[in-house]
């Protein structure tokens, strides 16, 4: 008999931050705090109840917020009020102040003496995204990357070959233009070819296609150098898909609904998005879709967009807890733990036998799976860095402003060399 999940949802602040308490006190129940849609938090329903079977004597509260943002207010409250959950999912760009602060239990050692899992279980590029100055901070739990969504009704409407590897950014381009339309006559684009969300990790592919980066190395005294000719082509061009094209939604109509809402009522033909919105879209039931590569620039290239189990300090101070706390990260991220997920359409698994199984091959929607894993062999991870997460969100915030016409792009790369200074380098 499955043991009901406990939750804390949207609870008072003094309410979350006692149920906290209890979990890192080494007394009563393991506290896991995730976020994301209600899609997301099914499939870590599901892994929880699965570990209750296995583990009954160990209780897992989740606590779930679903606005990402709030979940990453909360979480530093928490951290700063010394009761953070024992366990919480959390993407490696985002924890690199929690890992200069001290405030992560490295998990290096724990899983050299696990004999569930070994380093060699996981693809490198997750546990290299994760590691610290020398020290593995959390595990990691998937190896997602960006791609294109597409609508196969409307390329066959409109009698174009769906896309496929090997197809450059020009092929992109012409596709996109092609698939915006006036489809009611009023003079307004009421389908576009193309939506994402504006953001520095959306940039960062393209980027990198075109032999840019962001920062120089070596880390620990990295300088901005988006102010090259290779990262100027590349802003240039996700800029004008726009500005210049129009085969995006501008402003008002993205602010009036989203482009992954566009997608799922069929007004956008493609859609660059992580696997993270693979749950949602399954929802759909009016067209079939599928997933592509990121079109080819320069070179192949693709950013990590990977979560990991991360274990607090503070759960780590009472040996027993702590032991519990592992128990469950390590249930989540081995075989069958990796196997729940993946059948949920969640995520593409870190651990490299489950990624070519058919648990994730054969999860469709979408059909073409083998995109995700194909692009481990050119995916690159963005810096773990104090003070990165603020960088970045910043940095997302200016490009917007580029995206849609209020500053150039001489004013953003300005505005980037400004931000930076946010970013502690390492020692």
């Amino acid at each position: 008999m499955r043991k009901p999940i406990s939750y804390l949802v949207a609870l008072p602040l003094i309410a979350l931050l006692m149920s906290a308490c209890t979990g890192s006190s080494g007394q009563g129940e393991v506290t896991f705090m995730i976020s994301g849609e209600p899609a997301e938090l099914a499939a870590y329903e599901k892994l929880v109840e699965r570990f209750s079977e296995d583990y009954p004597d160990i209780d897992v509260s989740m606590i779930y917020v679903a606005s990402g943002k709030e979940f990453r207010e909360k979480l530093g409250t928490m951290f700063s009020a010394k009761v953070p959950p024992d366990v919480f999912l959390y993407n490696y760009r985002r924890l690199g102040d929690y890992a200069e602060a001290g405030a992560v239990e490295p998990l290096d050692s724990r899983l050299d003496k696990s004999t569930l899992l070994s380093r060699s279980d996981f693809y490198p590029v997750t546990l290299d995204a994760f590691t610290y100055k020398g020290r593995l901070q959390c595990i990691p739990q998937n190896l997602s990357s960006p791609v294109i969504y597409y609508n196969e009704a409307l390329f066959d409407e409109a009698g174009l070959p769906f896309p496929r590897a090997g197809w450059t950014q020009e092929d992109f381009l012409s596709t996109a233009e092609a698939l915006t339309k006036d489809r009611d006559g009023d003079g307004r684009i009421d389908q576009w070819g193309f939506g994402t969300e504006v953001e520095t990790i959306r940039l960062a592919p393209f980027i990198w296609s075109y032999g840019g980066d962001f920062l120089d190395e070596p880390l620990d005294q990295p300088g901005l150098v988006l102010d090259t000719a290779e990262a100027r082509q590349a802003i240039e061009w996700f800029v004008e898909l726009q500005l210049l094209h129009h085969v995006t939604p501008d402003l008002v109509a993205e602010t009036a609904q989203s482009s992954e809402d566009r997608f799922l009522n069929g007004s956008i033909a493609m859609l660059m998005n992580s696997r993270v919105g693979v749950p949602s879209l399954r929802t759909i039931t009016a067209f079939k879709w599928d997933v592509a590569p990121l079109p080819l620039g320069d070179r192949q290239a693709s950013v990590l967009h990977s979560d990991g189990f991360c274990m607090s300090a503070k759960a780590a101070e009472d040996a027993a807890h702590a032991e519990k706390a592992w128990t469950f990260i390590e249930f989540a991220v081995s075989e069958e733990g990796q196997t729940i997920l993946a059948g949920t359409g969640r995520t593409v698994p870190s651990m490299v036998r489950v990624a070519e199984s058919d648990a994730f091959l054969k999860s469709f929607p979408p059909t073409n799976n083998q995109v995700y894993l194909d692009a481990a062999a050119y995916i690159r991870a963005l810096p773990m860095l104090p003070g990165w997460n603020t960088f970045e969100e910043l940095l997302s915030k200016e490009l917007q402003r580029a995206f849609y016409g209020d500053i150039g792009i001489d004013e953003l790369i300005d505005s980037a060399d400004e931000l930076a200074s946010v970013l502690v380098r390492e020692e």
